[in-house]
């Protein structure tokens, strides 16, 4: 392609979740000679709350060419809808300068639905990764579903997701199952070892060792918060464990949960919390702990790749594909307690070896960007429901 001609790309990232997925499509498409890459920050990448964690895009050396500032620094219904709003007008001018070819977005949180509308009422195409799937307990689960209903080409994980995607009426031929894009981070990685990891934490791990990420459950009425009262009741029971928590996202009752961590870390010296572990870190400590704890997609997608038990409590994630490491449980202290003793137990310990994740063994961001480097655009705008 001559370089005049270069395809145009414009990944979005609003939150160290969506870009610890997207990092290696964004280098897939940074190498690409057939390709610019374009990228906007936006969301909890700037915020100071959160972590400034634009700062760990910057050291992997990518450049933004726009920075969207959406945050209003208020987690009440009211404040997530001006921060939509904000959003929604940041990308608008941001696609309006840069003149993208395609829009790449990632997931179902609320900047990112509103960088998907702003895309759509410019008539940008627009690739959405890792639709189809589902999160009964968020609302996040309308958003996704949305923003796949705004989008032209789709990139799922799963033959489950790919089936669902088509369901909602895409175009089979517009559905690539390319696996999760989590697992790319862990095969291209090179992770701390324990010894690495308790020096950059500034920790000492115990006999036994736990990370805990827990969101808020969007859907319901503040039980988040009686949520994170019983599983910090229950982690209150253990003996002999370091627990390392990592700060719930920026939606609505997130402040609330940070300040009940910060509480439990001020009266529990084996307790550690971090606003932003980095991906690095963040996949070092799944590698180096027992299990993982919460209601994070991540315990689901990445962790099953190290033979890791997961803990998903609630229903936040209800709907996702799940391996037989994880141990489903209600969000009350006697559950997530019995789940806690069964993760120890010789049988699951030993059951781990033979989980199968089922988002897949890597090379998913390779398939995803080739794809976008060769897919028609011609009349793409224009989709046809595609009935059962």
């Amino acid at each position: 392609m001559n370089t005049l001609m270069k395809r145009k790309i414009c990944v979005v990232t609003g939150s160290r979740a969506d870009y610890g997925l997207l990092r290696w499509v964004m280098q897939e498409i940074k190498d690409n000679p057939e390709l610019t890459l374009q990228l906007i920050v936006t969301g909890m990448h700037l915020s100071a709350d959160f972590g400034l964690t634009y700062e760990e895009i910057e050291a992997d050396g990518f450049v933004s060419d726009r920075n969207v500032v959406a945050l209003t620094n208020d987690d009440s219904p009211v404040g997530v809808a001006k921060s939509i709003g904000n959003a929604l007008a940041g990308c608008a001018e941001a696609f309006r300068d840069l003149g993208p070819d395609v829009v790449v977005v990632l997931g179902d949180r609320f900047e990112i639905f509103a960088a998907a509308c702003a895309a759509h009422v410019a008539r940008i195409p627009l690739a959405h990764l890792h639709g189809g799937e589902s999160t009964s307990g968020a609302f996040d689960e309308a958003m996704r579903h949305s923003i796949t209903k705004m989008s032209q080409i789709h990139f799922v994980a799963t033959k489950e997701y790919r089936e669902r995607v088509i369901q909602l009426g895409e175009s089979p031929s517009k559905v690539f199952e390319v696996g999760g894009l989590g697992i790319d981070s862990i095969t291209n990685l090179k992770l701390l070892s324990r010894e690495e990891l308790e020096a950059s934490l500034q920790i000492k791990f115990s006999k036994k060792n736990l990370l805990v990420t827990f969101h808020p459950v969007t859907l319901e009425e503040d039980t988040g918060i009686s949520q994170m009262k019983e599983l910090l009741s229950a982690l209150s029971e253990l003996k002999d464990t370091s627990i390392i928590f990592t700060m719930p996202n920026a939606d609505v009752g997130g402040e609330k949960i940070m300040k009940l961590i910060k509480n439990y870390i001020s009266q529990n010296v084996n307790a550690h919390s971090f606003i932003s572990l980095g991906q690095r870190r963040y996949l070092s400590c799944i590698a180096n702990v027992d299990a993982v704890i919460g209601n994070s997609s991540s315990g689901l997608i990445e962790a099953p790749s190290f033979k890791k038990g997961t803990i998903n409590i609630g229903d936040r994630q209800l709907g996702r594909s799940q391996s037989a490491s994880v141990i489903n449980c209600q969000p009350d202290k006697n559950s997530i307690t019995a789940a806690l003793e069964r993760v120890y137990t010789v049988d699951f310990q030993e059951s781990l070896a033979e989980a199968i994740n089922p988002y897949g063994e890597g090379g998913a961001s390779v398939k995803v960007v080739e794809i976008l480097s060769t897919i028609s655009l011609d009349g793409i705008l224009k989709k046809t429901f595609h009935d059962l």
